[in-house]
Parts: C-alpha cells; sequence; structure tokens
C-alpha cells in the first residue's frame, strides 16, 4: 500500500534530499515550505506520514503541529520531526505537542528507516 507523505521544510535542499529517501513505490510526496502552506495541503487530503522541521518562517513546525492535531483528522498522520534543535526541552516541547518521533539533522536513509521501522511506517 502507498503512503502519503507531507515534507515540511523551508530548505529546498532539505525537501529534496527527503524526498530522495522517500519517493517510490512505499511513498507519494507531497513538499510545504512552511507550516502555513502545510495546514492548506492538509486541509485538501490528510497524509498518513509528515516529516516535519521546527525553524521556518511564515509558521513554525510547532505553531504547525498544535494547529495540525485539533484538525478533522488532524491525529491520523504519524509525524516526525527533523530538525537541528537538539536541546531537551525542544524533544519535549515537540513530543508534548503531538509529536510521534524526533530526528536530528543530518540524518541519512539508515537512520530514517530505522525511525520509521519502529513508528510501524514500513
Amino acid at each position: 500500500m502507498r503512503r502519503n507523505c507531507l515534507i515540511v521544510d523551508d530548505s529546498r535542499v532539505a525537501r529534496h534530499f527527503a524526498r530522495k529517501l522517500l519517493e517510490g513505490p512505499k511513498f507519494a510526496i507531497q513538499e510545504a515550505e512552511d507550516g502555513a502552506l502545510a495546514l492548506k495541503a492538509c486541509a485538501t487530503g490528510m497524509p498518513d506520514l509528515i516529516l516535519l522541521d521546527w525553524n521556518m518562517p511564515v509558521m513554525n513546525g510547532i505553531e504547525f503541529l498544535r494547529k495540525l492535531r485539533v484538525m478533522n483528522q488532524g491525529s491520523k498522520p504519524v509525524v516526525l520531526f527533523c530538525t537541528t534543535e537538539n536541546q531537551l526541552d525542544r524533544v519535549v516541547e515537540a513530543i508534548e505537542a503531538g509529536a510521534n518521533e524526533y530526528i536530528m539533522k543530518p540524518f541519512d536513509g539508515e537512520i530514517l528507516a530505522s525511525k520509521l521501522a519502529l513508528m510501524g511506517i514500513n
């Protein structure tokens, strides 16, 4: 079964890298460069998986996540924060806001695959 993944990051390079790691028979990919655009994408069709950056213009990852989780079907997506924010209080804030997992940038395909497997996304 092909799953829908939304990659939310203001860096075109980061979105492209994540797309290359995931796109194929397992995932159909959408991209958004900030949280506001990501909310619009989710209103159109809720993805199965969201890779989410923290620091973005317009609406950051935490703001997006809090708004996502109160949307109709907003509890559906598995959210994996992918960020350079490495302070423990930031990790706790992300999990409390509704993130399922947290991964540090830079990451590679093996790290991403292991996190997805831990979350039951294969």
